[in-house]
């Protein structure tokens, strides 16, 4: 007899083991398929161990400016292999976290390979070869996604890599081409930067972290620059030769056609994500696919056959790990027939956790004006924060954006030092619908960086006492 659960969800990251969670809380029956590590891309090969080596590497920073803190440091040295090792046992412990709920909540782990058969039946495949069948009364797909790969940089692991393999390095190339600067991109150069290597980043967009605001990510490039990262915007690899082993030769090329040759030791291919959608069985169930790629689903997270969802990275839109989370809980609440809100897209916050950090929710300024708002623009520069200059973090600035004709938040983007921690007040002013008036009359304590945030809501309509 096959086993039967009211449902099976394939992939364990931070879409799929919450959406288990919130079913198994239900008091349902719950299995997760996962085929390599519980916790999936996010717990052990993304958010948390960057997350880890980007804490090194601001240590580092900090160390090396002892001096502008009164203080004198020697003998300082990097073994990069132990920070490797820290990164890597930071991931373990929360793998083994995620391993915990599940046996908390009554859920199934069941390793192997999950391939849907039909709607509400799933084959599971382990690594022995031995197969299962398994009936659901409904099916999630969190199979997440991978980096995209293309045949100008071809990935060997050695000379040629993607974040994964950037993860478990225990030796420093010089010097590194970093290609894309995406959150991933970014978050790498101001790590290997950090470390001592010489970092090439080239991006095509005309300007780096593209997808937020042109401003801020002005501001991050400006730092980047000084720190020593060399950033190339509108710009393109016209090839990349691997002369021998750690030794590579690039060609890239500017927006006025200019070409420039970087020799370097390694290339860090960071230029997007491609879904996991591959030996699914989705084309036998009838699952269909965008233009993209991705699995199709509507605001209820739902593909197209009933009874199967999908989340997360594996459905594209913004590849964040608590985008997939939400989805989750929508998709759960809506097979228990609960009748959910969906997903707001435009409400997701998006964080790159480089050093100053960048933080956005809501649209750009360039956006809004392709709406045709008019709009009231609020900033505070931490250059005029008392807590800022205290802590000797001063870089950066809070931007906020009001539609005029209400008074409401419809974009909030930081730069700084804890921008990512100081954007959760903006998230919940905005799921609120508040005014800058609001914020502005929201009493924030003194000093704290936040305080930024209040006086950003003030400047929007010029009484910031404080500018």
């Amino acid at each position: 007899m096959s086993k039967k659960f009211d449902l099976v969800v394939i992939g364990s990251g931070p879409g799929g083991y919450v959406a288990a969670i919130k079913m198994a809380q239900a008091g349902k029956k719950v299995a997760i398929i996962e085929n390599k590590h519980l916790g999936g891309i996010c717990l052990n090969w993304g958010c948390i161990p960057t997350k880890a080596l980007i804490k090194s590497a601001e240590v580092l920073t900090d160390i090396n400016h002892a001096e502008d803190y009164g203080l004198t440091v020697t003998g300082v040295k990097t073994d990069y292999a132990k920070v490797i090792a820290r990164s890597r046992s930071v991931a373990d412990t929360n793998s083994k976290g995620v391993k915990f709920l599940m046996k908390k909540n009554k859920i199934e782990v069941i390793m192997g390979s999950g391939r849907i058969v039909a709607s509400g039946i799933v084959e599971v495949e382990n690594a022995e070869g031995s197969k299962e069948i398994i009936n659901a009364g409904a099916i999630v797909i969190a199979t997440g996604a991978r980096a995209r790969e293309i045949p100008t940089f071809p990935i060997d692991g050695e000379n040629f890599i993607t974040y994964r393999k950037a993860l478990e390095l225990e030796d420093l190339p010089k010097k590194l081409l970093v290609v894309g600067s995406g959150a991933i991109g970014s978050e790498f150069s101001y790590v290997f930067n950090a470390m001592g290597v010489e970092v090439h980043m080239v991006e095509m967009m005309d300007q780096i972290l593209p997808v937020e605001d042109k401003e801020q990510a002005a501001m991050v490039e400006s730092s980047f620059k000084k720190q020593g990262i060399n950033v190339y915007t509108r710009t393109t690899v016209e090839s990349a030769t691997l002369k021998k082993k750690g030794q590579i030769e690039a060609v890239i090329k500017d927006a006025k056609g200019v070409e420039t040759t970087l020799k370097v030791n390694r290339v860090l291919v960071a230029i997007g994500m491609i879904a996991n959608t591959e030996d699914l069985g989705l084309d036998k169930a009838g699952v269909k696919l965008n233009e993209r790629g991705m699995i199709k689903v509507n605001n209820m997270m739902q593909t197209s056959v009933k009874g199967i969802y999908a989340i997360g990275d594996v459905t594209g839109k913004q590849m964040l790990a608590h985008k997939a989370s939400f989805e989750g809980e929508t998709a759960v609440a809506h097979i228990l027939g609960q009748n959910p809100h969906s997903v707001d897209y435009s409400k997701v916050p998006g964080c790159t956790y480089c050093q100053p950090q960048i933080a956005s929710v809501g649209i750009s300024e360039a956006k809004a004006k392709e709406q045709g708002m008019e709009v009231q623009i609020g900033r505070f520069p931490f250059a005029a924060s008392g807590k800022a200059r205290a802590i000797g973090h001063t870089e950066g600035q809070v931007k906020l954006i009001f539609d005029k004709k209400y008074g409401e938040l419809v974009g909030a983007h930081i730069v700084g030092y804890e921008a990512t921690e100081l954007l959760a007040e903006l998230g919940l002013a905005m799921k609120l619908e508040s005014t800058w008036e609001e914020i502005a009359h929201t009493i924030h304590a003194h000093p704290t960086l936040s305080e930024s945030v209040m006086e950003a809501a003030l400047d929007s309509q010029g009484i910031s006492p404080h500018l």
